[in-house]
């Protein structure tokens, strides 16, 4: 499936949500020791948040590229999860720079796609999301952090970064948000069953409101 399903707009008119047709996603630093030290949200939880917008990439054709810093170090490798969802995901290794935007190859990736907003999502949020974010506004790259898939030693230095990412005019958001603005419409015959399953990776509750309908629809039909 491509982008090309998304809901015409009169010309002139600017478009406050994301555009997925200018979006990269970047998946920054997921790496198995470092997701040891998350103290302000569940790792299971992040994880599944992860693999969720690495399965929207790919429903969507939206480029998503990965980078770590040292895979061989103590901060581990990558999450499989990623590119297991995500078969299409580029992967920048990097040569020990804890900022990503500091190496010339993931800045060349991401320039690449020809794309002008960043959807970011890393361990730890305070650094690896911070500081290309910082960078990438200050190149004039639009910015949004999604701070549920990503994960901070604490609580205070997850908020504290969210202030600070928001008063340097990154939009702090969530994988539902980005989701439900990617998808835009439930106007997609057989595609909406993907759609809905994705719904239910970042809100398992849902999954009960699906099987409660379903169940009801064909007890009608009995």
């Amino acid at each position: 499936m491509t982008t090309s399903q998304y809901l015409p707009r009169p010309v002139g008119v600017p478009k406050g949500l994301l555009n997925p047709e200018d979006a990269v996603i970047c998946l920054l630093d997921h790496q198995s020791g470092l997701l040891q030290t998350v103290k302000d949200i569940g790792v299971a939880e992040l994880r599944a948040n992860t693999t969720m917008l690495a399965r929207l990439a790919a429903l969507l054709d939206v480029p998503l590229i990965t980078t770590a810093s040292e895979p061989k170090g103590p901060n581990g490798p990558l999450m499989p999860e990623i590119h297991q969802a995500a078969p299409h995901a580029q992967f920048v290794p990097r040569k020990g720079e804890i900022n990503a935007w500091d190496n010339a190859d993931f800045q060349g990736a991401v320039r690449a796609t020809g794309r002008k907003t960043l959807i970011l999502a890393g361990v730890w949020t305070s650094v690896c999301v911070a500081f290309p974010a910082l960078d990438a506004k200050a190149q004039g790259y639009s910015i949004y952090a999604v701070h549920d898939a990503s994960g901070d030693p604490s609580e205070f230095a997850s908020r504290i970064t969210i202030a600070r990412l928001a008063q340097a005019g990154v939009v702090p958001t969530s994988t539902n948000a980005v989701l439900c603005e990617f998808q835009q419409h439930w106007r997609r015959g057989e595609e909406n069953a993907k759609f809905a399953a994705l719904y239910t990776m970042v809100a398992p509750n849902y999954g009960a409101v699906i099987e409660s309908y379903t169940k009801a629809q064909e007890a009608a039909r009995e």
